[in-house]
Formats: structure tokens, C-alpha cells, sequence
């Protein structure tokens, strides 16, 4: 298919391509081409035009080459995992970049109350949350 792309496309509108996978169904009817395109929102809609345009060349030549019965048919899917990598690597980006902020506002912080605010329980006082002065299990 990349191939094909390559070499017997002439369409000048088709810009960078990558075909990145193909699938086919288990009866061999219809096959989809997933595919990658570098350059500007226009670059790419020329592309997704001459792609469209080329679909019944392209079918025919994969008829052709495979030499099945019956041509699939085909269509072309853009692959938008390339955007969706590029998207989570600028939210991890900006994620640490949030982490270095707190990090850096934390090196010189104190702690406002004591260092260590929790009972010991050497202290005297107790620690099973009932005060010593309550007598609530006695019945006067």
C-alpha cells in the first residue's frame, strides 16, 4: 500500500504520507488503511482529497497484485495516535513542570505547627481518645 502511495499516486495534492496499518476483514471484503500525514491543516485535508480520489485506482492495483477472487474494498482512516502521543507528552511535560513549582515553593518551607503533632504514648496523656476525667461508664 505505502508503496503504491509512492510510486503510482501522481495526485499532487497527496503530501506526506505514512501508512501506519492496514486491517482486513476475516471474509477479505473490506480493508482499512490507516495512515499519518505531516504538514498543515491543508496539507492534510489536499491529502484526505487525493486519497479519496485514488481509492478506485489504488483498489484495483491491490486486485491485481493479491490476485483474489474478489477485490476488497477500501477505505482510509486517519491515525490520530501520533496526536494523541503528542497531547499526553505535553500534559506529562506540564505536569512535572507543576511538580518543579511545588518542589521549589516546599525547599525553604517549616511546617506551621509543631514538627510532630501526634500524642506519644509516653506523654501521660492517653491515647484510646477518652479523657481521664470522664466517667461515663459510671452510673451515679
Amino acid at each position: 500500500m505505502a508503496e503504491l502511495l509512492e510510486r503510482r499516486i501522481k495526485d499532487p495534492r497527496l503530501g506526506f504520507v505514512t501508512v501506519t496499518e492496514a486491517r482486513i476483514t476475516g471474509d477479505l471484503r473490506e480493508a482499512t488503511v490507516y495512515y499519518t500525514v505531516y504538514g498543515s491543516d491543508d496539507e492534510v485535508a489536499d491529502t484526505i482529497a487525493a486519497l479519496d480520489s485514488a481509492t478506485g485506482l489504488i483498489r484495483s492495483e491491490v486486485g491485481r497484485q493479491t490476485g483474489l477472487k474478489h477485490t476488497p474494498s477500501i477505505s482510509f482512516t486517519r491515525d490520530t495516535v501520533p496526536d494523541t502521543a503528542r497531547s499526553i507528552e505535553d500534559l506529562v511535560a506540564k505536569a512535572r513542570a507543576a511538580d518543579e513549582q511545588v518542589a521549589a515553593a516546599r525547599a525553604g518551607a517549616e511546617p506551621a505547627g509543631d514538627p510532630d503533632p501526634y500524642r506519644k504514648s509516653g506523654d501521660g496523656e492517653s491515647t484510646d481518645g477518652d479523657d481521664p476525667g470522664d466517667d461515663d461508664d459510671d452510673e451515679s
